[in-house]
């Protein structure tokens, strides 16, 4: 993903993606069952982040056209530590990041995903700011 640039043109780093909004981040994450790529609201104050997801969960229409397709919304969903995070997000099953052979399927489902969360993202974050 290094050579493709952002929606405004700059080089991204894809694995450290700077949202721009403290404790806002896109995840991607690929394992031994499936791939996936979201946003996470990870504020400590519930009614914070329950706050930032509501606001994005207005802007799901733009969401869904720039990626062509509809995402799972969660508004509370708990980490390995028990804390609720909001999570929007989408994936696929039945690859594993450890076969070679499955490697085109993740990069073909992540890389434009991946970039149209990018052209959502330069469209929306000063509304959620």
């Amino acid at each position: 993903m290094r050579p493709l640039p952002g929606a405004d043109g700059e080089a991204v780093n894809w694995l450290n993606y700077k949202t721009g909004i403290r404790h806002v981040y896109f995840r991607m994450d690929a394992g031994n069952k499936n791939t996936s790529i979201g946003i996470e609201l990870k504020q400590q104050d519930d009614e914070t982040r329950k706050d930032y997801y509501r606001r994005l969960l207005q802007l799901r229409a733009m969401l869904e056209e720039q990626t062509g397709e509809e995402w799972e919304w969660a508004e509370d969903t708990p980490d390995e530590d028990g804390r609720l995070f909001s999570r929007v997000g989408t994936g696929i099953g039945d690859v594993n990041i450890f076969n070679k052979a499955d490697w085109p399927a993740m990069i073909s489902f992540l890389k434009p995903r991946m970039l149209a969360l990018d052209r959502f993202w330069f469209d929306v974050k000063d509304m959620l700011t």
